[in-house]
């Protein structure tokens, strides 16, 4: 006998007297089979997670559990595609999901062109490229699954998904597409330390605060911070292979703004749409808040899919906090012991349970790919000592913390550059002195420069500028020009939104020069700051972030010979 007991919102309890089953398999509830997912068993009652709305559910309802864990369908067409939190492909469904709705998420009349990449008698194990579909500005490569000797391999030509390409010896098939439990990570042969960057073009980030292809980041900030502005800019620019973006429980004409921006932009490796090499999961908030947890597993799993054949993954999950939300109420519903804040007991190992899915790893096949996950917080009041933000700071490597302030003085991106920081600065030192060997000294100076200029404010606050000594004056005005031209950046402005790593380094060598020169001024003949910082140059050179294009940093060149020789000019005349 299996029937319902039990409703409380989401959370319903089943007696299983002839069942035994297994923990987050996947369960089918009531007449109109709502899908849910088994996250307790007590003797002889099981208690499902439904990721449905149970209005209008019943006692007595009968159930079918369905003997598998909830799966991410994995094949040629996720690309371009935009699912709800399980999967279900919204632009196949009508304005209102229908309850019990199962719809295949992939296209299973469409025919892909299939490469085959094996031979009939050759042996291949768990990891064999079988062959190659292209997919958009992609190759999507058809990875084995397992070992086995081939018995047969489809030609060259066009299949759907459900056409066998490779049967083994042993009677197991391998087709264009394959299913993966969504809380199962993916397998791998190693983990490796990343030493190169995923490049954003946002100055602040890829310069002071870096983060790796495979590292994990959290940006924290209160309401208005811009969260949400930063991670579609990150998934817009960030030099990713394939980007998922997560909409955790957000709100539906954000992830709208998403698809329709997504459509229109152009990817600069390709030139084709940005939604070409894009994967959406749209889990707004109103869809039943149990769905938030599945929607963030099934973007994991699906980056770590593309991770296996070699490719650079960047996954944006916005927000967490929502996921902790629902967390909070399902476990209330559970009447488990609520710790801070209401929170459950486990937050803490749900949250490190996401963020260590991130990784550089060699596949089974033997190439290199990443997955780099950034997760967005939404802490009340921007409390960052809230417990979601507070263990996500645990668990990731770099921290973006997001200003009120800054965001109120229309500062954007407003990444505190004080609270902010990255474990990652060493690890991509490397390769950022393969552009500059003055990288380290550059960016140590910047971030001394803003620190002292952060002790400074407290001053400058209460009695103002001139209040200070001249020395202090111009740590002050050096650390506001570094501020306008590196730190600030317009994400609408077609030159200035995207800044390459080369145009970075000659943006902060060329501040540089202009501190040194400011200072060499200032000691040897007394000049005030006013009149350093007023000389026309310092104008042309403001200016230069929306003129110069990322293929003309040769005129920095330019600009640097300008202002030392005005400087030098200065020097020498000034006082006669």
């Amino acid at each position: 006998m299996t029937q319902i007991i039990s409703i409380s919102g989401p959370i319903v309890k089943i007696r299983v007297d002839d069942q035994n089953p297994g923990l987050f398999e996947v369960a089918y509830v009531g007449s109109q089979g709502l899908i849910g997912e088994v996250v307790d068993i007590d003797k002889n009652v099981a208690t499902v997670q439904v990721y449905e709305d149970t209005e209008g559910l019943s006692l007595g309802e009968p159930v079918e559990f369905t003997g598998h864990m909830l799966n991410a369908y994995l094949g040629p067409g996720l690309l371009g595609g935009i699912y709800d939190g399980i999967q279900r492909p919204l632009t196949k469904l009508d304005f209102r999901i229908k309850k019990g709705l199962k719809e295949f998420p992939l296209e299973k009349d469409k025919k892909w062109h299939f490469s085959p990449a094996v031979k009939e008698g050759e042996v291949i194990s768990a990891g064999s490229l079988i062959g190659e579909v292209p997919e958009g500005g992609l190759i999507h490569r058809i990875i084995s699954p397992f070992s086995g000797k081939v018995k047969f391999v489809a030609e060259e030509g066009e299949y759907t998904i459900d056409d066998t390409v490779v049967l083994t010896e042993e009677g197991k098939e391998i087709k264009l597409y394959s299913t993966h439990p969504v809380r199962i990570p993916i397998g791998f042969k190693s983990r490796k330390r990343s030493k190169i960057p995923l490049i954003t073009g946002q100055r602040v980030i890829d310069f002071l605060f870096p983060i790796t292809k495979g590292g994990t980041a959290s940006i924290p900030g209160g309401f208005g911070t811009g969260k949400t502005i930063l991670q579609q800019t990150l998934a817009k620019w960030s030099d990713a292979d394939v980007v998922i973006y997560v909409g955790c429980g957000e709100r539906g004409n954000e992830m709208t703004e998403v698809l329709k921006d997504f459509s229109k932009l152009k990817d600069p490796k390709t030139g084709k749409p940005l939604m070409e090499r894009t994967v959406l999961i749209a889990n707004t908030s109103d869809m039943p808040v149990s769905a938030r947890e599945a929607s963030i597993f099934l973007g994991i799993t699906i980056g770590e899919y593309y991770r296996n054949m070699g490719y650079h993954v960047a996954l944006m999950a916005d927000s967490t906090s929502r996921w902790a939300e629902a967390m909070r109420e399902i476990s209330s519903r559970m009447n488990q012991l609520p710790v801070e804040e209401g929170f459950p007991s486990d937050l803490s190992s749900k949250i490190a349970s996401v963020y260590e899915r991130a990784g550089f790893v060699e596949t089974l096949s033997g190439k290199e790919g990443s997955l780099t996950i950034i997760g967005a917080v939404s802490p009340p009041g921007g409390d960052f000592s809230e417990p979601v933000t507070r263990h996500t700071r645990r668990f990731t490597s770099v921290f973006w913390a997001l200003d009120k302030d800054l965001a109120n003085a229309r500062f954007f991106p407003a990444i505190n550059y004080t609270l902010s920081y990255s474990s990652y600065p060493d690890d991509v030192s490397n390769w950022w002195k393969k552009i500059s060997p003055d990288y380290d000294d550059l960016r140590n100076w910047m971030i001394n420069l803003l620190q002292e200029d952060e002790k400074l404010q407290r001053i400058v606050k209460i009695l103002g500028t001139e209040s200070l000594p001249e020395d202090q004056k111009l740590v002050v005005e050096m650390a506001n020009l570094v501020k306008e031209v590196f730190l600030q950046q317009n994400a609408f402005d077609p030159v200035d939104a995207h800044s390459f790593p080369e145009k970075q380094m000659k943006m902060a060598e060329t501040l540089k020069v202009i501190h040194r020169m400011w200072e060499k001024a200032f000691i040897q003949k007394g000049i005030p700051v006013s009149v350093l910082k007023n000389q026309p140059v310092i104008t042309e050179f403001i200016r230069s972030k929306y003129e110069i294009k990322n293929d003309q940093v040769d005129m920095y060149d330019k600009i640097i010979k300008k202002i030392i020789d005005v400087y030098t000019d200065l020097i020498s005349t000034y006082g006669e």
